[in-house]
């Protein structure tokens, strides 16, 4: 792509990705950056199988998440590597979750009225817990919760530092639990 001492420009590569799909930028990221991050997996610890997965991964992330990329922020090289890093974490993460308990078969038995009524009071409550916390801090607790997402995925999604993601994630927790306290406290 360059000849020999010419400097390529990554975030430009990006930015054809992000606007054009361009293939042959992305085939230039991929060429420079899947062997490196392939290699930064391995010296971390992964296997050579899981760091390959990681890497492909990484690649397909820069491909479909190039518009969150911000050169503002941070060196395309620097995004590609915090992607990485983000993914080798939530590896690790599902090789260490437990295997979930054994299934029972059959009708489950029906719920005693009185549960139904308090579960249905609780979903009532933390519905208005939800809708009295900051815009921002509920985004990020909607996306965790109910979509499901890593605190890593949602970093990758907003370009938020992951440490932010998790320090208004706890600050909304710690509000939720306080105003459900108190609203049972008042039912």
């Amino acid at each position: 792509m360059a000849a020999d001492g010419e400097q390529i420009d990554w975030t430009a590569l990006v930015f054809r990705v992000r606007d054009h799909h361009d293939k042959a930028a992305f085939a230039a990221l991929f060429r420079h950056f899947a062997p490196r991050v392939k290699a930064f997996l391995m010296k971390s610890g992964a296997s050579e199988a899981l760091a390959e997965e990681c890497a492909q991964d990484v690649m397909a992330t820069l491909w479909q998440k190039a518009g969150m990329f911000d050169p503002a922020r941070a060196s395309v090289a620097t995004w590609v590597f915090t992607i990485a890093r983000n993914r080798r974490i939530d590896a690790l993460r599902k090789a260490r979750r437990p295997e979930p308990e054994e299934l029972t078969w059959g009708p489950e038995p029906e719920p005693d009225q009185a549960d139904a009524f308090e579960a249905q009071q609780d979903t009532e409550r933390l519905g208005a817990a939800l809708s009295q916390l900051p815009q921002k801090q509920r985004e990020l607790i909607e996306r965790a919760y109910y979509g499901d997402l890593t605190h890593s995925e949602i970093a990758a999604e907003t370009g938020l530092p992951l440490g932010t993601i998790k320090s208004r994630i706890r600050l909304a927790l710690e509000r939720l639990r306080h105003q459900m306290d108190v609203k049972a406290s008042q039912g």
